[in-house]
């Protein structure tokens, strides 16, 4: 008969695992580990992250992380290292050695040469007491109880602990140099996330026309204004050219409900007054919170107390910022 093992326990024991040895890094987190991050601070050179199989992907990671967050880095196989990569490396550089064990064949030849070229080595190392974890002159403790694979062969929690040690790198590395959301930006132009971080208000209402009607225009006149300019709203303004109110799609059919004379309203009588808006120089995604929050699909943009255009949802959809 064969034997039924309960997945869902064993895929809580992996995260249960995993989760366990996190939680108990960050007892290795001391000045030890301050001093190093210091040092990578104030380096005028680059950081180096080196490492083979498993190592060497979780190093391409971090060196992804460190790039997008302000800190220049480049990932070197530690195989090829030994073949002419070696050669990437510079005198201000600061070398991360990446290895559960820190004995493999490949970093007791690379360590010397590594050495050798004068850079600060740091050992991102399961094992401390190892070859690497004693060559380095900083060690990042990534010590672990056991791999979450039943055998505690394949590496798992090994490698989240790595990523781990190395996003707490980069996020240590982020504060001390103030790096903000704009600076983000700079790093990551493309898709929504770029968009959400950099696109503005102004970038999208130079394409919009600007529907608006003075406060004693008639039902007409304000359909015929809004059809035209195709938002499915317009701007109410006063005859001191002051924003009063706005109307869409939704005031005209109310209106159209009541039991009054079309032919005799003014826009002031079915508008909706206090409009939400956005003001030039807010982010895009702004506009899409106020949007979202009071369930409309179009704010006025404001230049002080003048209107400076419309943003629409479909805009902000066009944009990939939803």
């Amino acid at each position: 008969m064969k034997l039924v093992k309960n997945i869902q326990n064993i895929a809580k024991d992996v995260l249960l695992n995993e989760s366990e040895a996190l939680a108990n890094m960050s007892n290795f987190i001391d000045e030890k580990f301050e001093k190093c991050i210091q040092e990578i601070y104030e380096s005028k050179g680059r950081v180096v992250i080196t490492g083979i199989g498993k190592s060497a992907i979780v190093a391409n990671k971090i060196v992804a992380t460190l790039n997008s967050t302000g800190t220049p880095s480049l990932f070197m196989h530690a195989a090829d290292a030994i073949h002419g990569d070696l050669g990437m490396i510079q005198n201000d550089d600061i070398v991360i050695c990446i290895s559960k064990s820190g004995n493999t064949p490949e970093i007791k030849v690379l360590v010397p040469l590594i050495k050798r070229t004068g850079c600060t080595l740091v050992g991102l190392v399961s094992n401390v007491n190892s070859y690497l974890g004693q060559q380095a002159d900083h060690v990042l403790n990534a010590t672990i109880a056991d791999e979450a694979c039943p055998n505690s062969l394949a590496p798992t929690t090994s490698t989240t602990a790595h990523m781990a040690i190395g996003d707490a790198v980069a996020v240590c590395l982020m504060e001390l140099k103030n790096f903000t959301s704009e600076d983000f930006a700079k790093y990551h132009p493309g898709g929504a996330l770029g968009k959400q971080l950099y696109l503005k208000v102004d970038d999208i209402i130079k394409h919009n026309e600007v529907p608006m009607v003075k406060d004693n225009a008639g039902f007409k006149e304000v359909i015929l204004e809004i059809s035209s300019k195709r938002l499915g709203a317009a701007a109410v303004i006063d005859q001191n050219d002051k924003l009063i109110g706005i109307v869409t799609d939704g005031d005209l059919r109310r209106a159209i409900e009541k039991d009054i004379d079309l032919n005799k309203i003014t826009a002031r009588e079915f508008m909706s007054p206090d409009p939400k808006n956005a003001n030039v120089g807010d982010f895009a995604v702004s506009a899409l919170n106020v949007m979202q929050q009071n369930s409309i699909s179009q704010v006025i943009v404001l230049d002080g107390e003048k209107i400076a255009g419309f943003v629409h949802l479909h805009d902000l959809l066009k944009e990939g910022i939803i």
